[in-house]
Parts: structure tokens; C-alpha cells; sequence
């Protein structure tokens, strides 16, 4: 592809009028090995920044919070972004160097590249987002041979993702009751994939990749090992339990000693992290329970991209 002399120009206004943020998921959080190679592959192109990590080690499983610039054909259509050469890398790196029939941790997962949540900021479009999800889609099912499940924005009828991994099995431990290892799910999917084979590596496991607004993961500890009181609390603040609206929450156990509430907020501008806290403080409390200030485990849009904005800025300096 040519590229006129002014590119450049064009590029710097690109960047801040059109981004779009990965939150990557990789089942993995011990192996220190395997994360560096995630992160060398993280940072072979300077346009891509990788602007947060989130690892919890007893849930074996990290977050990565990736952002580039998204550019267009002379028509507006998304043709080209970074990310999607640098989620390819960060992915090829993870399967090789993690094998899920080997892992362990205290937090569903169906795959080492277990979830790929694209979103768009500033002046992206939910159909940018869409569409880089599914080039991403395509190529890790073809090149890695690995099921692909879209959802939201991406997926053609804006299937949820809760609702392909209930088909799946997702949200059922296999282990002690509340622990998820190696694969124990059948090889061939009764769910035809929307790329990829329809027979799973036991090695690296599904992958599911999806586009929508900004969901915001805000994580609340109970001080007790009774993951059943957990559950049920997390329950009865979900949407799907009759609680919040556009609030989904899973209770897991999290170290020797607690219990977690883990939440995600698909609309936190409606029902935010405070509202969220106030019910969970509530139900414990008649549970006989104690609660800890929860946390969130990112940082808002806003900030996200003022630190992209800083860390591109500080690199073309040098």
C-alpha cells in the first residue's frame, strides 16, 4: 500500500481522534517465562502500547489493556490497526508457551487465549471495533487452528457472551468444586464455532472474541472461604438473579482465606461500582459476613487514553 508524503501528518491525527483498546485475557499468571514472551511480542511494534497489566495469581489469569489507532480507506471503512499484528504476536506467544491441560486456577476459562474484548475510544466506532474483532477472529482460527466464538457487536446477531459460555460449560469448576483445570470437555463442539475447527486442542482451548461499550471489572472481597455464601451473594446481585440491571457477577474463591465477588459492569454509567457495593456489603451482612472495598481492575476510558496519548508521545520523542 502507497502512502502520500503528508502520512505522517494524517497518522498523528489518527491517533487521537480514532483509537481502539484490546483487554486481552490470557490464562496465565505463575509462570513468569510465559508472561515475558507475551509482553516481548506486546512491544515489537511501538504503535501499539500495552497501557495496563492486571495478573491474579490465584485466579492464574492476566489482563493485558492494549490501545492503537484505527485507519480508514478514503470511503471511512477501517482498513488498518496495529493491534491487530500485536494481539497475533501476544497470542502466538501464549500458545506457545502455555498449555492448558496443565493449568490450574480459582477462575472459569475455556481457553490460554481465553477472551479478546475490543472497544472503541475517543472517536471510534462501535463498527471499528467490530470489525477488527473479527479480522483477529479469522486469523487466530486459521492460523492457529483454534474455535473462535464471536459475541456482542461482533457476533451477526450481537449473541452475549455469557450466554455462548453457559452453552459451553464455562461457568462450572471442574476440580474441588471451585477450581478449573486442564480440559475436560469433549474434542468436537456441539456449537459450530464462527472461525476456526470445530475440534479443540486440548493444548490451547477456545477462544471467544468480542466487541461493545466500555464494561468496567470491579472485583469486591468477602472475608470468608465459604465460596456456597459466595455464590450465593453474587447471585442475588446479577441481573440474571433478579438484582441489578446489566450487572453480572460470578463468586469465586480467591487465596487461602476469602472469597471474591467478581463483577462486570456492562453499563457503569447506569450501575456503577458504588451501587454494586452497597448490595454486596448489604446480602453479606446478612449472611454474618465481612466485606473489603472493592477494586477495579482497569483504568477508566479517560485515563486509558490519556496514557496511551503520553506513552506514544514519549516514544516518537526519543
Amino acid at each position: 500500500m502507497d502512502f502520500d508524503p503528508s502520512f505522517k501528518d494524517k497518522k498523528k491525527t489518527i491517533d487521537q481522534s480514532s483509537l481502539l483498546c484490546c483487554k486481552l485475557f490470557i490464562s496465565e499468571s505463575r509462570n513468569h517465562a510465559a508472561l515475558d514472551a507475551i509482553e516481548r511480542a506486546g512491544r515489537l511494534d511501538p504503535e501499539t502500547v500495552i497501557v495496563n497489566k492486571f495478573p491474579d495469581r490465584a485466579y492464574n489469569r492476566v489482563r493485558y489493556t492494549l490501545v492503537s489507532y484505527v485507519m480508514h480507506d478514503i470511503t471511512g471503512s477501517a482498513i488498518y490497526s496495529p493491534l491487530q499484528q500485536t494481539i497475533l504476536a501476544m497470542a502466538e506467544a501464549a500458545f506457545g508457551a502455555i498449555d492448558l491441560e496443565t493449568h490450574s486456577g480459582a477462575h472459569p476459562r475455556l481457553g490460554v487465549v481465553d477472551d479478546i474484548l475490543l472497544h472503541p475510544l475517543a472517536r471510534a466506532s462501535m463498527d471499528e471495533a467490530a470489525w477488527l474483532a473479527r479480522a483477529v477472529a479469522a486469523d487466530i482460527g486459521n492460523r492457529f487452528q483454534v474455535p473462535v466464538y464471536l459475541y456482542a457487536a461482533a457476533h451477526p446477531t450481537g449473541k452475549a457472551l455469557d450466554t455462548i459460555r453457559r452453552e459451553l460449560g464455562f461457568y462450572r469448576p471442574n476440580f474441588m468444586g471451585n477450581q478449573w483445570a486442564g480440559w475436560t470437555m469433549p474434542e468436537i463442539l456441539s456449537e459450530n464455532p464462527d472461525e476456526g475447527p470445530t475440534m479443540v486442542s486440548q493444548a490451547r482451548g477456545i477462544t471467544m472474541i468480542g466487541a461493545r461499550p466500555w464494561v468496567a471489572l470491579y472485583n469486591i472481597p468477602i472475608m470468608s472461604t465459604d465460596v456456597s455464601a459466595a455464590r450465593r451473594i453474587a447471585r442475588m446481585v446479577s441481573a440474571r438473579g433478579g438484582g441489578l440491571p446489566t450487572v453480572q457477577t460470578l463468586g469465586l474463591v480467591h487465596g487461602e482465606d476469602s472469597t471474591e465477588i467478581a463483577c462486570m459492569l456492562l453499563e457503569p454509567n447506569q450501575i456503577g461500582a458504588d451501587r454494586v457495593q452497597n448490595q454486596v456489603e448489604m446480602l453479606a451482612a446478612e449472611e454474618g459476613l465481612d466485606v473489603e472495598k472493592g477494586y477495579f481492575t482497569d483504568s477508566s476510558p479517560e485515563m486509558i487514553v490519556d496514557k496511551y496519548m503520553n506513552l506514544i508521545s514519549a516514544e516518537r520523542d526519543q
